[in-house]
């Protein structure tokens, strides 16, 4: 497998991007990661890895990078040598099968269609691509799709991420015919704007009708009863960023309260509370899938949070190897052309 990965970007490239491309290759026999960026600069945090195996970690030059604050489709246009649109290329190409970035998420999403014609990108019968967050719930992970590549769906739209944020789901995941719901502002049919109306008549009428439970409100994501829940680009970017948000308050404030009474607790007690602490962190940390695939592109395609470290990128590069060796795209062309069989009922109970 051949992985493009943007070395220069991110809110600390090309330092961890570099590592984790590291990490990953040796962790992966069968993995080469080109990585896209600045030769100079790359090579420099190469020199910093003795024994990496240069020989999987091929660089290809892009002279310019795009910077986070950048306006995607302007910056595209001025810097045409940038990493992430010489990423798309070498996917356009067939050079690589995958594309993993930490770098401007509108820049990643535009320049998959400036890298070529539509129809060679987007995967047959796709109308558009979405970002698919994974999110933590009390059934375990759940699939948030979209989280922000198209800020005004059309119902067909919402049903097909419906669609391929349930694959994705089973195939990565490990969840059984997982059900899929719409978030809106109330449990009751007639809640929601037209477009939620529209997308659950699709559903209603559609095969894949046994798996779509309906509405599902903000307070319920977490339980898991629904582990695929769709909504539009601009809702779904605001709750991912408005969870991250309340994550990092919530342990910032156990870090404060603790530190202020652990003092009082015997140092073996002490020690017990943090390192529970710790694994309850990592339950909502998005280093351990690397990042959010980017569904509906031919090959693969993590989009990674700004601030990812080597942890994250090498994760991402896991997963990204994973969703081409599972045949994630193949599943989702055959379900959109109406598929090969029957689609599997969803469990009554929830999932596991």
């Amino acid at each position: 497998m051949r992985i493009a990965l943007d070395a220069m970007g991110g809110d600390f490239a090309p330092g961890p991007i570099v590592a984790g491309a590291v990490e990953a290759v040796l962790d992966q026999d069968d993995l080469v990661t080109v990585l896209v960026g600045d030769k100079e600069k790359i090579e420099a945090e190469l020199a910093k890895a003795p024994g990496a195996p240069l020989d999987r970690l091929p660089i290809v030059h892009a002279a310019e990078s795009i910077g986070m604050d950048e306006k995607p489709v302007e910056a595209l246009r001025k810097k045409r040598d940038n990493s992430i649109s010489r990423s798309w290329g070498l996917m356009a190409t067939g050079e690589v099968q995958a594309i993993v970035s930490a770098g401007n998420t509108g820049a990643m999403v535009a320049s998959a269609l400036f890298a070529g014609e539509r129809a060679k990108m987007f995967l047959p019968g796709v109308r558009r691509p979405g970002i698919a967050a994974i999110f933590p719930s009390h059934q375990g992970p759940i699939v948030i799709i979209d989280v922000g590549a198209n800020m005004a769906p059309k119902p067909e739209d919402l049903y097909q991420y419906g669609l391929m944020g349930s694959i994705y789901a089973e195939t990565i995941l490990g969840v059984t015919a997982p059900r899929i719901g719409i978030l809106n502002v109330g449990s009751e049919e007639e809640k929601g704007t037209d477009l939620t109306r529209g997308t659950r008549k699709l559903f209603d009428e559609g095969p894949w009708a046994s798996r779509f439970v309906g509405n599902v409100e903000g307070r319920d994501i977490y339980e898991g009863h629904v582990r695929v829940v769709i909504c539009d680009g601009f809702v779904g970017n605001v709750l991912l960023k408005a969870g991250e948000g309340a994550v990092e308050f919530l342990f910032s404030t156990l870090r404060e309260e603790l530190a202020r009474l652990l003092p009082e607790f015997p140092v073996e007690v002490g020690m017990k509370v943090s390192h529970s602490l710790k694994n309850l962190k990592s339950r909502f940390e998005y280093e351990e899938f690397g990042g959010a695939p980017l569904l509906g592109i031919k090959g693969a395609c993590i989009i990674c949070h700004g601030s990812s470290k080597a942890r994250a990128i090498k994760n991402a590069l896991r997963v990204a190897n994973l969703m081409a060796a599972d045949r994630i795209n193949e599943k989702i062309v055959e379900q959109l052309a109406g598929g090969s069989g029957p689609v599997a009922e969803a469990d009554a109970a929830p999932q596991d």
